[in-house]
């Protein structure tokens, strides 16, 4: 396993663990209030290892092993933070891996480094979902009081800021054609109560690209990580480094 170690912005210490190897560097995306310690990222990691791969995965500000507050999270500043990392801790091009929230983080930075960008992978990617995953009476708690809370199985109630909603809507994305030009796989489970899989075939619409594939589990949820969903993870990413 490799070293976690850390880099500044502004202030604040990102956890980051930078595996060396041949490229293009694959580059893991957490999503929201995920960290770069969960099976995607560790599987891909260990993955990587074998194959001699140059790996990046790190933890946004607020999250996982990095300093700062969550609550003080917001989408462009996570975007921002793994644009610092990319700039700093690769070279040549990368393949971007985005899970969930990760997977609007990962469009962001296509868009923003087009020339530094190989492939990208979502895993029930989800962007824009200030938009359609909360209801109306949400929305207008968030505004009105700051700050939202939804129960979550796996843990705390998972909080949404007033911040971080805003900083979503300015970043919504699916209203516009996205001006990638890479290949890019989305991977979705068709029983995912979080992001609904049709999700995945707006936003295949959406990307410039021609060489877009969608790569449903009929049974498969939002997490896809059991042992079959982390085959078909890998088996895009492998897909994509040995395009030419």
């Amino acid at each position: 396993m490799t070293d976690i170690r850390s880099l500044d912005r502004d202030g604040i210490r990102l956890a980051y663990a930078h595996r060396s190897g041949t490229g293009p560097t694959i580059v893991f995306l957490p999503g929201y209030a995920s960290d770069m310690e969960g099976t995607k990222a560790l599987a891909l990691d260990a993955w990587a290892a074998r194959e001699g791969r140059a790996m990046l995965r790190f933890d946004y500000a607020g999250c996982g092993a990095s300093e700062g507050a969550f609550e003080d999270g917001t989408l462009t500043g996570w975007r921002d933070d793994a644009l610092h990392l990319i700039d700093r801790l690769t070279e040549g091009p990368v393949i971007l891996v985005g899970s969930s929230m990760g997977g609007w983080i990962m469009l962001l930075v296509a868009l923003a480094r087009p020339d530094r960008i190989a492939g990208l992978v979502g895993v029930a990617a989800a962007p824009d979902f200030t938009d359609w995953g909360f209801t109306q009476e949400e929305k207008i708690q968030i505004l009105s009081y700051g700050r939202h809370e939804r129960p979550f199985d796996h843990g705390p109630p998972m909080v949404t800021t007033r911040a971080f909603w805003q900083s979503g809507e300015a970043n919504r994305l699916l209203r516009r054609a996205l001006d990638i030009a890479c290949p890019v796989r989305l991977l979705h489970g068709q029983r995912d109560a979080d992001v609904p899989w049709h999700h995945s075939t707006h936003l295949a619409a959406r990307i410039r690209s021609d060489d877009v594939q969608i790569i449903l589990v009929k049974d498969g949820d939002h997490r896809l990580s059991r042992d079959a969903d982390i085959l078909l993870l890998v088996g895009a990413v492998q897909g994509l480094t040995e395009s030419p």
